[in-house]
């Protein structure tokens, strides 16, 4: 199989960059991104864009916010006293953390600013609000083994937690 299509597994190089051409990410220097097509693992936008292509295929992806990390929320800034974190956390600016929300679900967080009493988050992702601009080539396309449909994502060459 070599063409992008829901349950897949697909390989990608990929350079990310923002509006004013600044690279954010990008896999050149290592492997490959493995995703599973079809299930959400990576931003909506580019998910989309990657459907019906073929191994080797090499494409310029712009996603507006909404189809990529949503709309930066201004209301997604929550102050936490101190004493509720753990101390040897790193609270420096731009700390990500991982917090369970109000239904018991993680999600990742980001520290603002941190006093001796008052830990400021933000709930929005980093890239919300960016249009984000990709260069992707497909380096390979294969079907999603059994395991990998069961658990929601690829396992990588060498079995499951390798991706």
């Amino acid at each position: 199989m070599s063409t992008v299509a829901k349950d897949t597994v697909v390989s990608l190089h990929y350079t990310l960059r923002d509006d004013k051409g600044r690279i954010l990410d990008s896999s050149a220097e290592g492997p490959p991104l493995e995703y599973l097509h079809g299930h959400g693992s990576i931003v909506p936008g580019l998910e989309r864009a990657l459907g019906g292509k073929k191994k080797g295929e090499k494409l310029q992806v712009v996603v507006p916010p909404e189809d990529g990390y949503g709309p930066r929320d201004p209301a997604g800034r929550q102050d936490v006293p101190r004493d509720e974190l753990p101390d040897e956390i790193d609270l420096r600016p731009g700390t990500q953390l991982v917090v369970e929300d109000e239904t018991g679900e993680e999600r990742p967080v980001w520290v603002l600013t941190a006093t001796p009493d008052t830990v400021t988050l933000d709930l929005n992702h980093p890239l919300a609000g960016e249009r984000l601009h990709f260069d992707v080539e497909i380096v390979d396309v294969r079907a999603a083994t059994e395991d990998e449909l069961a658990h929601g994502h690829s396992h990588g060459p060498d079995g499951h937690g390798e991706a």
